[in-house]
């Protein structure tokens, strides 16, 4: 016999036989009602990053309210995933921060030090299933409008993606009944649900 190479379907590594993500809960074990959209407190997480620069924006999305939480990363490395989480999150009230979806990126391989300093239960998409996580996805094509690719995150400044998450926070959107996520979420805070 002749000793092809086996070829794999692009996008497979055969450097990992399994998940390199230790204790992950895939998105099956996720509560129903995260599913639905009737109760706050279901986050979603992706980071976005550029060719241009070691640094990136990590993006989070509430997926009733469709809230949304940005925070500059000097770098994507899983410390700095987690501790922007958990200062992020660790704002927001516990009946508001329940659970928590991400990717497989290497970058969320610290969930279990989150899930331990929020209490928030974290689930996984299945790999290059990125619309499972569809919220975060809308709320970073519309970071995107205003960082398009090749953007130099180091140089954007902290003031520059306070004022972007304002305006998504601010904008009317369709399906709220065009409220903004700030009223919804904030309504939702202020009503203790």
């Amino acid at each position: 016999t002749r000793g092809h190479r086996k070829r794999y379907r692009r996008g497979h590594s055969r450097r990992h036989k399994q998940s390199h993500i230790p204790e992950r809960i895939s998105l099956a074990g996720r509560p129903h009602e995260a599913a639905g959209r009737n109760v706050i407190g279901h986050w979603e997480g992706d980071t976005v990053i550029s060719r241009k620069s070691r640094a990136a924006l990590q993006v989070l999305a509430e997926r009733r309210s469709r809230y949304v939480q940005l925070t500059k990363l000097r770098r994507k490395t899983a410390d700095m995933m987690k501790s922007a989480v958990i200062l992020r999150l660790g704002t927001v009230p516990p009946y508001a921060r329940k659970t928590l979806t991400l990717d497989n990126g290497s970058e969320n391989t610290e969930h279990r030090e989150i899930t331990c300093a929020l209490g928030t239960k974290t689930y996984f998409c299945a790999p290059f299933h990125s619309w499972e996580k569809g919220t975060v996805e809308n709320a970073v094509g519309l970071v995107r409008r205003f960082f398009p690719k090749k953007t130099d995150f180091s140089l954007v400044s902290d003031a520059q993606i306070r004022k972007v998450e304002m305006l998504l926070n601010n904008r009317p959107r369709k399906c709220l009944h065009y409220a903004t996520p700030l009223e919804v979420f904030g309504g939702a805070i202020a009503g203790g649900m």
